[in-house]
């Protein structure tokens, strides 16, 4: 997916759906590739945060690093709850394929 889509999304796409202070949150683009690959492969929350820590290409996809511990499964729902606030774009709408 990475390769042929060449990093759908940037952190800077959803830079006004998180606050500016406080401590630095996970990837926002790193999660909707998560999520797109969770809707394509139709695993749950669980199973997509566990393809995370375990699955080479659940790192790879979003430009994970090889180490990295990944996250709770509930954040998953979290960043789904973003999308759909109110007066929202759309997460297509902000990707730079509509640039």
């Amino acid at each position: 997916m990475r390769d042929h889509l060449g990093g759908l999304w940037r952190d800077e796409d959803f830079a006004d759906w998180y606050p500016r202070d406080g401590r630095p949150g996970l990837s926002p683009a790193q999660l909707a590739t998560v999520c797109v690959l969770q809707f394509l492969l139709g695993l749950s929350d669980r199973q997509a945060a566990e393809a995370v820590r375990c699955r080479i290409d659940f790192k790879y996809a979003p430009a994970m690093e090889l180490d990295d511990p990944g996250f709770h499964h509930s954040v998953l729902a979290d960043f789904r709850d973003r999308l759909t606030e109110d007066g929202r774009p759309t997460v297509s709408s902000t990707s730079r394929l509509h640039a």
